[in-house]
């Protein structure tokens, strides 16, 4: 008997990735700052580098906005609703930006611009682990990893709370409250850093019966150039086989 195709409403989540693990970037089209906030270490404060943020602080040093600590959920709230373009770097305290240098200033406003580092995305001063830059009219968001280990803590903790979300729904759950949640580990989805060299497809799904459980299929996409290919054709893609299956049970 042939083997029978899930269709698009089967999945509960898709993410395509691209990494470049030499530059230390990923693009990801599918994921949403406040998916980013919410799966990554803790964040302390935001300095923008594209756009003003009313809420925020002003920085007299650089003539910038920056997101203090306390203020991050409510700008992740409205940025998600906006259709606006959004590039940051995280940072520890003002004092630190108060010290860069014009040239490192020159750097960040071009790293803003440009979504790519004059040198380095990583600042002495700043000490930051992330640049996060999102592109509205692209659908995709690039983002510089100081640690590329963060990319898979924040893969797998993006999946375990989707799971965590949909896991809950069914009578399995129910009755076995007590039973651990299914979950991905971030160490291993290590061994899958070359399907995301080429660009790949993340799809999440859940199987009812005969068991409840979860899987996450990997589809290898290095024939397309711009995420939103990938979504013109995600119908067609996910009539092809996987190239990789991580069954969560």
């Amino acid at each position: 008997m042939a083997k029978k195709h899930k269709t698009i409403d089967d999945y509960l989540y898709h993410l395509y990735i691209h990494m470049n693990d030499v530059d230390r970037f990923v693009i990801f089209s599918g994921l949403t700052l406040k998916q980013f906030i919410g799966s990554v270490n803790s964040i302390k404060n935001i300095l923008l580098l594209k756009q003003h943020y009313d809420d925020g602080l002003f920085n007299m040093h650089t003539q910038l906005d920056y997101v203090p600590n306390d203020e991050i959920k409510n700008f992740v709230k409205k940025m998600d609703d906006s259709d606006r373009d959004i590039c940051w770097v995280d940072f520890s305290n003002e004092k630190q930006i108060n010290q860069l240098t014009p040239t490192e200033l020159a750097e960040l406003l071009y790293l803003g611009h440009k979504k790519e580092p004059v040198t380095s995305p990583f600042f002495v001063k700043l000490q930051n682990r992330y640049v996060y830059c999102s592109s509205a009219d692209d659908q995709t968001t690039k983002i510089y990893f100081r640690y590329l280990e963060d990319f898979e803590m924040l893969i797998s903790k993006l999946i375990n709370q989707i799971i965590k979300e949909n896991g809950g729904n069914g009578g399995f759950f129910r009755r076995k409250a007590k039973e651990r949640i299914p979950e991905v580990d971030a160490e291993a989805l290590r061994v899958y850093r070359n399907y995301f060299k080429e660009g790949a497809l993340i799809s999440v799904y859940k199987v009812e019966k005969p068991e409840n459980h979860f899987g996450v299929e990997i589809r290898t996409l290095s024939e397309y150039d711009y995420p939103d290919e990938v979504w013109n054709d995600l119908k067609i893609i996910l009539k092809h086989d996987y190239d990789e299956l991580i069954k969560l049970t």
